[in-house]
């Protein structure tokens, strides 16, 4: 069986890793390295993230080199090229068709205009529907509250809340 050479560690150490600035409520920054386990440190300003950044890297990427770990190659966010094909039937390709030559654009500019205005409501519908779950969570609470009814916590919370707080956090990541 054939031995893979392992990269030296000036290589390990010449990787570009991406890395995550997160401010705290309680102030401060934490930076984590997503690709390396275990990697992080907090910071009191966003003017020490750099080099700490770089310094808690080179360390745990000396650490494990040393240890004889697996370090992992750096990760990259998936790349685009901007295009895809669709199948569609007939008669739509022709509505569409009809409908770009009206607005003297082309099909893809017309289609493109309209998928990135129904991307944009459908975003608008679930932020809509999370703050209309959240309103309802409010007012719960001021029933209750009004009603002299300690208020207690539900033990779970509703999975369609859940569900929409996750897509919010996509949104607007």
């Amino acid at each position: 069986m054939e031995k893979i050479e392992r990269p030296s560690l000036t290589e390990l150490l010449a990787r570009e890793y991406p890395f995550s600035v997160v401010a705290e409520a309680e102030g401060g920054y934490t930076i984590l390295f997503p690709d390396l386990p275990g990697c992080m440190s907090v910071v009191d300003s966003l003017a020490e993230a750099g080099p700490v950044a770089e310094e808690i890297k080179t360390l745990w990427i000396e650490t494990a080199y040393e240890r004889g770990m697996e370090i992992p190659p750096p990760s990259y966010p998936e790349e685009y090229s901007g295009k895809f094909n669709l199948r569609i039937p007939r008669s739509l390709h022709r509505r569409l068709a009809e409908s770009a030559e009206r607005e003297d654009v082309s099909l893809n500019q017309y289609v493109a205009t309209l998928l990135a205005a129904r991307d944009a409501d459908a975003r608008v519908e679930r932020r809509l529907a999370l703050m209309e779950l959240q309103l309802e969570n409010i007012s719960r609470r001021l029933r209750y509250q009004l009603s002299g009814m300690p208020f207690a916590r539900p033990q779970r919370q509703s999975p369609r809340l859940v569900q929409l707080e996750e897509q919010a956090e996509t949104v607007a990541a």
